[in-house]
């Protein structure tokens, strides 16, 4: 009998110590620094589905939201499904964060803190997969300063360790909508919806244009003109940043601009057009201009809607030896992409430090060959692998803080970063209808089989072999690629196996450019003028004998 009562009494202490130490974890989770995330009814009626962010700075000079990115500040992000007005979400220490990964690796000290939410749309696509993601608002797929988002007011708070606490943020204020700028005499705009795009998404999708006119448009009414369809990121500014205004101060940019206006104006000046697009989309500032399953038909949408509005709306030589390319790192890879995917169709491509053309040289990894995107790896060895570099070769950023940054931004590939596009764009749908990613962001290893699909769709220089038979003879002196040898990026090794394919073509022989700048980083090549000045000579050279050459006045 006493036996059993002395089993008993064990039991009954044994389970009183597990609650005491339960209860002191359940205290010390509570004592942990964390971020109450909310928004009032007033500002968003309706629930959200999305992610919030909590940012950290010991800066003032700026909003915490504009300082984040690759050697920005702290900032922690999480998913919600159907917040609701007036409820809240807790970001803590078991949320992911850039470039510290956890709220407790913050420093005790006095900051300014700023609390977001980054609303998604639902967007029932027509291959039968339902996704959230940002819908960009003509902002460029920035979701910080996105027109509808949500933020809070800049609050000073003392972290302490010994009492971290909880610091509530309302997110009571609206981003709002783009300012488009209105058309000038020389600077026109177009936007439409497209109608490919938005059968896709199930969502209203645009596309636009900006386009500068050449000297003399409006006294020579009967010229048609050739057409420098210009690639890159997301803008609403005029191309080349042509400003016709004398600057006011001292600003760079703006005295920039004005010196192109000088040289536009100039009798030294082609008579052409300057075209650039704008095809946001919701993975990324712009499509990367081609066909994908997880972005959608942006590559026809161009072809198809985007670029016949333009020549339909402006006096434009309907020909191909009147429309060259060009574009610089994302917009060097379209304009190579756009010139080799739809070699007919266009006359010439100038691409300056393009993104990489070939997957062997993926910036620093081999996805064919590599297990890993974040180090290499040598019997005991495993060295970081490198995403960024200054000129003199020191390493700046790595694959893995890069890519720990854009997780943290957004899962399921939705930062609306950089790499985030790569895998959007080069890879196959995953099963969940997201994209299936070439290597895990959190530990950076590879999938070969994505690997495969990669190669056999969107590498440069594999198409280039793999067809050149077919499309040599259409491509024969139109591929002119310019890059540094110490690109920031290592963007010139793939380069250099590109040009490897490139000089051994025969029959024809591809018979353009690559030109290399000595330790020169990331974007070189010949400036905008210089570029004017090869296009018309080009031009020249392949329009058809007795064409139209009123435009040379």
């Amino acid at each position: 009998m006493s036996g059993k009562i002395n089993r008993i009494a064990f039991y009954i202490f044994f389970l009183l110590l597990m609650l005491v130490v339960v209860s002191g974890c359940v205290g010390k989770k509570e004592k942990g620094l964390r971020f109450e995330i909310s928004f009032p009814e007033s500002i968003h009626t309706d629930s959200i589905t999305g992610r919030v962010y909590v940012m950290v700075s010991e800066n003032e000079n700026r909003e915490p939201r504009f300082q984040i990115g690759p050697n920005g500040i702290p900032f922690f992000g999480k998913d919600v499904q159907n917040l609701q007005p007036d409820s809240s979400v807790i970001i803590d220490s078991k949320d992911f964060g850039y470039p510290l990964e956890s709220l407790s690796e913050i420093p005790p000290g006095e900051y300014s803190v700023q609390g977001f939410v980054n609303i998604y749309t639902r967007f029932k696509r027509s291959d039968g997969h339902v996704l959230w993601m940002h819908n960009d608002q003509w902002e460029g797929q920035r979701w910080y300063r996105s027109p509808g988002n949500l933020y809070s007011e800049v609050k000073k708070v003392k972290i302490s360790h010994s009492e971290p606490g909880l610091v509530r943020l309302s997110c009571d204020r609206k981003v709002p909508p783009v300012e488009i700028p209105p058309d000038t005499e020389w600077v026109k705009r177009i936007r439409f919806q497209s109608k490919m795009l938005t059968e896709f998404w199930g969502q209203p999708m645009h596309l636009g244009a900006t386009v500068l006119l050449p000297k003399g448009y409006e006294e020579h009414p009967d010229t048609h003109y050739p057409v420098n369809y210009i690639q890159g990121h997301f803008s609403l500014g005029p191309p080349n940043g042509f400003q016709a205004a004398e600057p006011d101060s001292e600003n760079r940019w703006a005295q920039w601009g004005h010196d192109f206006y000088k040289f536009w104006i100039s009798d030294e000046c082609p008579r052409m057009l300057l075209v650039t697009f704008q095809h946001p989309c919701p993975y990324y500032d712009d499509s990367y201009g081609v066909n994908s399953p997880n972005t959608g038909p942006y590559g026809d949408a161009i072809l198809e809607e985007l670029i016949p509005e333009v020549e339909r709306e402006f006096r434009i030589i309907h020909k191909p030896y009147a429309r060259v390319l060009s574009g610089g790192s994302t917009g060097g890879w379209i304009s190579l992409a756009l010139q080799i995917f739809h070699p007919e169709f266009f006359g010439g491509t100038w691409s300056l430090c393009p993104d990489p053309v070939d997957f062997r040289y993926f910036q620093c990894i081999n996805i064919y060959k590599d297990e890993n995107a974040y180090h290499k790896k040598s019997r005991w060895i495993k060295v970081p692998t490198s995403s960024d570099r200054s000129p003199d070769g020191i390493v700046r950023l790595t694959s893995q803080q890069r890519n720990h940054m854009e997780l943290a931004m957004g899962t399921r590939c939705r930062s609306g970063e950089q790499i985030d596009i790569f895998q959007a764009v080069f890879g196959p749908i995953g099963d969940d209808g997201y994209v299936k990613p070439l290597f895990d962001k959190k530990t950076g290893e590879i999938d070969p089989l994505t690997a495969d699909y990669w190669r056999g769709h969107y590498d440069l220089r594999y198409y280039l072999e793999k067809n050149w038979e077919h499309i040599g003879p259409a491509l024969e002196g139109k591929i002119h690629i310019y890059v540094g040898d110490m690109d920031t990026y290592y963007l010139n090794n793939a380069v250099v196996l590109l040009e490897k394919f490139l000089e051994s073509t025969k029959d024809p022989y591809y018979d353009g450019v690559v030109q290399y700048g000595d330790r020169m980083p990331h974007c070189w090549g010949p400036d905008r003028i210089e570029l004017l000045k090869l296009f018309k000579e080009h031009i020249i050279k392949n329009a058809p004998e007795g064409d139209d050459r009123s435009w040379l006045y």
